[in-house]
């Protein structure tokens, strides 16, 4: 092990330096200067729930000026339209994201698709000029990261990623204590969700025509060309998206949820990656035709401790009396354990109850959307890094994605840093994204 390992701050040197990448300054900013009173055209690729959302968002900031929304089903276009309208804000509706990247009176734009999408619309927005808020996870493969993170680098932009709990409140006081060293030494870290889903699940429907108004070849896009199926498309009313859970479009529980819960551990150990990763799961008990596991266990060893992640979506237990989801870091002084909801610290004298270190309630402390906007606004104004900085977001993917690529090649992978690879070849397939013809991921 050497000692380059130890440090993450020459680690992302290295990344930066691999990737061919200049330094992110004001003095490099070729964009159009602003006035401090002017508003931030903005576009919004992808209108599903998460659009919808991030909409909302931007339309509580009046710096921000919706211009349009963008969707390959038109029935998400309209509702996005309408929603536009509650804030007496008229949108264009698009149906194809290119014509918004094309748009030179377009300054940014929100990137909220099915996952597969995520580094291509990233690279070219950068590439065209454009600051971009782009949803987590990063990306579906690991040398898609590295390409966002080159293009965001290379073209000067300004690019937030949507992992929002960087601006909460109790995720910033976890950092605050984890680096106060008050928890003492730290040796291992849990992540964990649990739920009980239906022995079903989403069912099997057969293969069928795409519904009307929806463009199924531009929705595939990159992604390998199969038959409509409506599991693959996953848009209901009643559920969350069932896309993430097929290898070609997402990683499952795994970037879902894994980047959120891993994500706190990389903001208190200052973006630190592991050294090696080894995951074990399966589908042991639903019985859809979703691909990814329904049960998973993952090891990240970092260099100075041991992180799981536990995805149970077959039994809702929770974890330590209380928690369906969250993070604990655990030290030989004490245990702070963070979520949306709260952040408590125990000490280990006192092991059999965890007091609550802030008021679960406390709406400025548990407020993370509508901050990440803000700062996202702020650092389109001040080309400073924003809290959750495309390669914040990539580091944390990429550490979920290598979980995946653990499980699917059956083999424990050592991470490369400064090479941004795995040590073992056969695993190294898993990295590399493969586009369908003619889509090209180029920076």
């Amino acid at each position: 092990m050497s000692d380059n390992q130890h440090h993450p701050a020459h680690n992302r040197r290295d990344f930066l330096k691999t990737a061919g990448m200049t330094a992110f300054t004001t003095s490099l900013f070729t964009g159009r200067v602003r006035g401090a009173n002017d508003r931030i055209s903005i576009a919004f690729i992808g209108m599903g729930t998460m659009g919808l959302g991030n909409l909302r968002y931007a339309l509580e900031i009046p710096e921000f000026q919706p211009v349009a929304v963008c969707d390959v089903w038109q029935p998400y276009v309209e509702r996005a339209q309408a929603e536009a309208r509650k804030k007496d804000v008229e949108v264009k509706g698009v149906k194809d994201f290119r014509e918004i990247i094309a748009d030179k009176s377009i300054d940014a734009v929100c990137i909220s698709t099915p996952d597969h999408w995520h580094a291509y619309m990233t690279v070219e927005a950068c590439k065209a000029g454009k600051d971009v808020f782009v949803e987590k996870p990063a990306c579906t493969y690991v040398e898609e990261g590295q390409k966002m993170v080159e293009a965001a680098r290379k073209y000067q932009r300004v690019v937030q990623a949507g992992t929002m709990q960087r601006s909460g409140g109790y995720f910033k006081k976890a950092a605050e204590i984890v680096k106060s060293g008050n928890l003492g030494e730290i040796t291992f870290c849990h992540t964990w969700q649990a739920s009980l889903t239906r022995q079903e699940g989403e069912g099997n429907p057969p293969d069928s025509d795409p519904p009307e108004g929806l463009d199924w070849d531009l929705w595939l896009g990159p992604a390998p060309k199969v038959p409509f199926n409506t599991n693959r498309w996953g848009v209901s009313p009643k559920r969350w998206s069932t896309f993430r859970y097929f290898w070609d479009y997402a990683g499952g529980a795994m970037t879902d949820w894994g980047v959120h819960l891993i994500d706190p551990i990389h903001q208190c150990f200052d973006e630190v990656m592991p050294l090696a990763v080894s995951a074990m799961g399966s589908k042991f008990y639903v019985k859809d035709n979703l691909e990814t596991p329904d049960t998973m266990l993952a090891t990240f060893y970092y260099p100075k401790f041991i992180a799981s992640y536990e995805s149970r979506t077959c039994n809702p237990m929770p974890l330590l009396g209380r928690f369906g989801a969250g993070t604990a870091i655990h030290g030989t002084e004490g245990t702070l354990i963070v979520t949306r909801s709260g952040c408590w610290v125990t000490k280990n004298r006192d092991s059999s109850t965890a007091t609550p270190l802030t008021l679960e309630k406390d709406r400025e402390l548990a407020a993370m959307n509508v901050p990440h906007w803000k700062n996202f606004l702020e650092c389109i104004k001040t080309r400073q890094k924003p809290v959750s900085d495309i390669e914040t977001c990539v580091r944390s993917t990429t550490v979920c994605l290598l979980a995946n690529v653990s499980l699917r090649s059956k083999m424990r992978v050592d991470w490369i840093e400064k090479d941004w690879a795995v040590a073992q070849k056969e695993a190294r397939p898993y990295l590399k994204a493969r586009y369908r013809k003619p889509w090209k991921l180029e920076v």
